[in-house]
C-alpha cells in the first residue's frame, strides 16, 4: 500500500485575497480494490496554549525544538478522509465551512481538484462534532451541503451534543462549539443514522471507540481485501507531543485522562498490526505510519 502525495492551489473563492491562495496537500493510498484519499479543508490557526497549557514546560521545550514549533502559535492541517470503493463515496467529517476560521473551509476546492462535487458524496461519517469537523455540513443557505448523502454519527457523540445541558456544562471557551454543533445536527435530525462502537457502519468500515477528545469520538477501521487503514480523527491529534508523549494531558481534549488512555490503546494496536493511519491534523496530507521510538512514537510519511 504505497502513498502518493500532490499539492494544488485552492480556488479564488476560498479566500478574499488571491495573493493569499494556499497550496493544499492530498495524499492517496490503495486499500485492496478501493482508494483512500485525503482532501484538505485548509489549516487552523490556534494559540499554542490550546494544546500545550497542561503540559510540563521544561519537558515540552525540547519537543518544540525538535519539531520546529512555536509555543505560541500552531497551524495544523485539516485533512478529511475520502473512501471510494466503486459503490460508495464516503467522506469522514464535513470540515469547517465558511464560519469557523478564514484559513479553513476549503473542502469544496479540494473536492473540485479531484473532479468531485458535494453531490457526489454518498455518505458523511463523523468522527465527532467539533467545529472543524461538522460546521461544514451546511451550505450558504443553511441547507445540508452534501444533499445526496446519508449522514452518520456515533450514538454517544450525538446524544452528548444534542443534550440541552451540554452548552452550560462544556465551559465558556467551548460554548460556541455546542451551539454550532446542535444547529447543524438539527438540520439532519430526520436523516441521520446512528451507530455504536464495533458496528460495521458501511461495508468494510467499522467504528472503533476512541473516546476522550470528545465524549463519543469515533475512529474507523477501513478494510478492503487484506488491506486496512485506521482513520483516527482527532484521537491522535498532532504529530509531535501526541506521538512523543501520548500519556500527557492535552488542552485540546475534553476528557484529557480518557484521551491519553485512548492514545495508548490506539498506538499499541497500530504498531502491533502495522496499520497505516489518517489523522485529521497530521501533516502533509495526514497519511502515514507509526513506529515505536526511543521516546514514544514517530509519525512516518512515505511517498
Amino acid at each position: 500500500m504505497s502513498i502518493t502525495r500532490r499539492r494544488f492551489l485552492a480556488g479564488t473563492a476560498a479566500l478574499p485575497l488571491a495573493g493569499a491562495l494556499p497550496r493544499l496537500a492530498i495524499a492517496e493510498m490503495s486499500i485492496g480494490a478501493a482508494t483512500l484519499t485525503t482532501v484538505s479543508d485548509g489549516t487552523l490557526v490556534l494559540p499554542g496554549s490550546f494544546i500545550f497549557e497542561p503540559m510540563p514546560k521544561d519537558a515540552l521545550a525540547p519537543i518544540l525544538t525538535e519539531f520546529g514549533l512555536s509555543a505560541d502559535r500552531l497551524e495544523p492541517e485539516c485533512n478529511l478522509a475520502l473512501y471510494r470503493d466503486g459503490s460508495n463515496t464516503v467522506l469522514f467529517d464535513a470540515g469547517s465551512g465558511p464560519d469557523f476560521m478564514p484559513s479553513a473551509g476549503m473542502l469544496t476546492d479540494s473536492l473540485d481538484a479531484l473532479g468531485l462535487t458535494p453531490a457526489d458524496i454518498t455518505h458523511v461519517v463523523f468522527t465527532h462534532a467539533h467545529p472543524d469537523h461538522i460546521w461544514g455540513l451546511l451550505d450558504d443557505f443553511d441547507e445540508p451541503l452534501f444533499s445526496e448523502a446519508t449522514h452518520m454519527m456515533g450514538r454517544t457523540e450525538w446524544d452528548y451534543w444534542w443534550n440541552p445541558e451540554t452548552v452550560n456544562e462544556i465551559g465558556e471557551a467551548r460554548a460556541a462549539f455546542a451551539v454550532g454543533a446542535k444547529r447543524r445536527m438539527e438540520a439532519i435530525e430526520d436523516q441521520v443514522e446512528l451507530f455504536d462502537a464495533g458496528d460495521e457502519v458501511l461495508p468494510g468500515i467499522a467504528a472503533v471507540a476512541s473516546f476522550g477528545h470528545t465524549p463519543g469520538h469515533m475512529s474507523f477501521e477501513v478494510r478492503n481485501g487484506s488491506d486496512s487503514l485506521l482513520v483516527v480523527g482527532d484521537a491522535i491529534g498532532n504529530h509531535h507531543v501526541a506521538f512523543r508523549k501520548p500519556e500527557w494531558a492535552s488542552g485540546s481534549d475534553q476528557d484529557a485522562e480518557m484521551a491519553a488512555a485512548t492514545r495508548k490503546v490506539l498506538f499499541d494496536r497500530i504498531t502491533a498490526e502495522q496499520m497505516p493511519i489518517v489523522g485529521f491534523h497530521l501533516p502533509d496530507g495526514g497519511m502515514g505510519r507509526v513506529e515505536a521510538a526511543e521516546e514514544g512514537y514517530r509519525f512516518v510519511q512515505e511517498g
